[in-house]
Formats: structure tokens, sequence, C-alpha cells
């Protein structure tokens, strides 16, 4: 290994020797890394404890350093949180998140415990396996294989009557998100009033917006929550069907001649994001294959972690929207990681984000909006729970499995917000935002819909 100053010292050279992944770049980061290490331990003493626990890999102490003000951890033009770095230098090489571990029992300053110190002993972290998504059991294309599912023509899903980017007049009033007071003002969420159908009641859910630091933050109270329940059709004598005694549940080991299973299969891209000003689309869709993508407000053409606004050029761009665009700055970040989307705020101003998915997990309105502070982050999909709404909606139909494809999509709106809450109504209103697609949902979803067949509903002139 090339070293990057002309003096190593002989602890860096054997902390080195043990480091995991190769690549000249990486070496050279990586050597600043641990001499950035080495001298934050040789003041508190640690430094004998982190060479043991490297090379004999076996029952240490705490190898602690001080906690910065926002948990992060600066080496050269790299900042991360200073337990995933050095897990990734002498563990796991292919490490994402945060998200992607779990400390040990026995670890007295885990980074979840935010405490003034944080342990970087690799060894007291352990790594979260990737679950695996449970195929979906679909009936065959066929008279008899359909009789299984009643498929009602005149079924709606819970949010009809109220349009995809507009929210109805008026909004519920809810606890702010991301550690603020329980009585503080609701400026973090903006939904529409629940309707008026007789024996709807309000329901106080809890909302959790992380920051970097994995903090928990208060409950939050939205009206009108989208629940499993919410999808299935009305109960009213005008629209319900005669159905026949539902059968027995199938598993994949009793799986039937009339089933077919049909397994989660991970595309090569695994988002498309396209950008818009106002109600125009602006450039073409940028298809995310990294793992851990950035869309920010800067000018980089080709990185392919990297989605750079700033490149993207608008003949029609009004003053409003080029003034929004320069506060973008380092923008948005988005991770998957097993099988859940990430969303963190790594601008100066706060992002606005339409999940349905995280609204149905948290019990609100489908079309709520969340504000993302600066250094907050919120989790916006989660597969495995797409995978069991997938499966409840097999028994109600055709229409009850599309409507899941609104879920597969999210907005994201910078520096502006839009809602009952603001003068801004629809995401067009908004200077720039962006549209997010996930293609594995939407690939499940279309293999699921391929194999229902056609609905059993006859389209008119007037339907």
């Amino acid at each position: 290994m090339s070293s990057l100053l002309p003096f190593t010292p002989p602890i860096v050279k054997r902390l080195l020797s043990w480091k995991r992944g190769n690549g000249d770049e990486e070496d050279k980061w990586a050597e600043k890394a641990v001499k950035s290490l080495v001298k934050k331990l040789k003041k508190t003493g640690g430094l004998d404890e982190l060479e043991k626990a490297i090379t004999s890999q076996g029952p240490t102490l705490c190898v602690k350093i001080p906690r910065s003000l926002d948990g992060r951890l600066q080496v050269s033009h790299r900042k991360g949180l200073p337990h995933v770095i050095y897990c990734r230098l002498w563990r796991w090489p292919d490490l994402q998140s945060h998200h992607e571990l779990r400390a040990l029992d026995c670890c007295e300053f885990a980074f979840h415990l935010k405490r003034d110190e944080v342990c970087v002993n690799p060894f007291h972290y352990q790594r979260i396996e990737t679950a695996v998504l449970p195929a979906v059991l679909v009936p065959r294309a066929s008279p008899h294989a359909m009789d299984h599912i009643a498929i009602k023509s005149e079924f709606k899903s819970p949010s009809a009557g109220i349009p995809e980017h507009q929210f109805s007049p008026g909004s519920q009033q809810g606890d702010s998100l991301c550690q603020m007071p329980v009585e503080s003002p609701p400026s973090y969420i903006s939904s529409p009033e629940p309707s008026t159908t007789q024996g709807q009641q309000q329901q106080q859910t809890g909302g959790q917006m992380d920051k970097f630091s994995v903090a928990s933050s208060p409950q939050s109270v939205v009206s009108s929550p989208m629940t499993p329940t919410d999808i299935r059709p009305p109960n009213s004598p005008a629209t319900t069907m005669t159905q026949p005694a539902a059968p027995p549940p199938l598993t994949h080991h009793n799986i039937s001649p009339e089933f077919q299973s049909i397994p989660f299969e991970a595309p090569k891209y695994w988002c498309d994001i396209s950008y818009y000003e106002l109600n125009n689309r602006v450039g073409e869709a940028f298809h995310g294959s990294e793992f851990n993508l950035c869309i920010d407000g800067f000018t980089d053409p080709s990185d392919s972690r990297r989605f750079c606004l700033g490149q993207l050029t608008n003949i029609n761009r009004t003053p409003d929207v080029e003034k929004c665009r320069k506060q973008i700055g380092k923008g948005l970040q988005l991770q998957m990681v097993n099988h859940n989307v990430y969303a963190y705020c790594l601008s100066g101003s706060s992002i606005f984000i339409q999940s349905q998915n995280c609204n149905q997990r948290n019990g609100w309105h489908p079309n709520t909006v969340c504000k993302l502070p600066s250094q907050c982050s919120l989790n916006i999909f989660n597969n495995q729970q797409f995978a069991q709404l997938l499966t409840e909606s097999m028994a109600h139909g055709f229409e009850a499995v599309y409507q899941l494809s609104r879920m597969c999509t999210f907005r994201v709106s910078f520096v502006k917000g839009w809602g009952a809450e603001y003068s801004r109504q629809d995401v067009t209103s908004t200077p720039c935002w962006i549209e997010v697609k996930l293609n594995g949902p939407l690939q499940w979803l279309d293999k699921v819909l391929n194999q229902l067949g056609a609905p059993n509903v006859t389209c008119g002139s007037v339907s």
C-alpha cells in the first residue's frame, strides 16, 4: 500500500494491514481515517484496546471517541457516522448505512445510546442480514381460479375523490416531528380533513422521524389514517356482492395447482428519478443503480451516485424557480437498505415528502406531506410491508391490487412545501420537485396483475 504522506507511524501500518477491501483511492482515504482515529485514541488511551479488538476479534472493551454535534465524523472530504466508517474499514467493505448495524448488548457506548462518547469498536456491532421477501401466491388466470377472488366493479380506493397531487381543503393539526415538543405547531405535517362519514373517528398513531443519530421523536396526531382494512371494498348493501366462503389459507408448502408463486426480483435500476419545475419536466430521468444516491443542486454530469440538478437547463425557467434552485445545496440522500428506502435531508433548507407507503405505515392520511428538516431522516418505503399489503389485496380482486401502484411512487419538493397548510395546494405549484418510482415493487406488482388477468369490469362511455 502506497502511503499518502511521507511518514506513516508503525501503529497505523499495523491497523491498515487488517483493512478489508482494495482500491487506490480507498486506500488513501482509509489511511487518513485510521490516522484520525489514532490521533483521537492517543488522548483517551484506547489505542491498545483497538489493536487488541482487531487482531484478536474476540471480547474486548469499548473503543470510545467523543461524539460530534451532529453525530458524524469528517475524514478528508467525506463525512459519515464513525461506527459505520470503521466497521466498513475492518469488517464489511460493502456496508451502506447504520441501518444495517445492530450494537451488541455488551456495548456501553453504542451509537444509538446517544452518549457523549461513541464506541467505534467494529466487533461491538453485528450486521443485520437482509430479509428475504416472501413470494406472493396468485390465482392462475382461469375461470376456476378467479372464483376465489371477489371482484368488485364498484370498488373505490381509500383515496377516491382526492386528486393524486391535491389535498382537500382544510387540515388536521398534528404534533410536529423530529425532536420537537409535543405542543409545537403542526408545521411538519400537512394533511386534509377527514371525511364526515358517520362513525369515523380520529385516531392517534405514532410517527417516527429519525435524526442521523437515530433519535426517537414524539408521536404525531393525524386524522383519516389509511389502514390495511381501508383497502377493502365498502360493506354497504348497495355495493356488497355475495361471496363464497373464503378458502383455507395457503402457504408456500401447500400451494394449490390453481395458484402460482411470484417472488420479488431486484431490478438492475432500483429507482427512476424525474425532475420537475412547476408542472414541467426538465431533463431525462435518472436511473439509480447504486443503493446510496444523492440528489443535489450541483453540476457533476456523470456520477452514478449523484443526480445533480444544477446542470439541467430550462429556457422557460422563472426567477422564483432560479431562486429556489440556489437553496437546494447538498439536497437529498436516498438509501436502499434491507428493502427499506430512507431519505436524509442534507440541504440547509427543509424538504417535503409525500409517500403513501410511509403514510399508511404510520396511520396518516394517504396524501399527507411530511416536512423533513435539515439533518433529519425518514423511512419512506418498506418493501416487507408492501409485500404484506399485496398478499392481503389478493382477496379483493384486480382493482384492490392495482391501487397499490400509487405506493410505488413518492414525491419530494425542495425548499417549498405544499398541502393544506400552504398556499400551494398541489406539488406542481412548487418550484423544484422530483418524482421517484421504485422499479422493484412496480415490476413485482406488474407480474401479479398479469397473472390475475383482466378485471371483470365492463368499460363503457359512462364508466
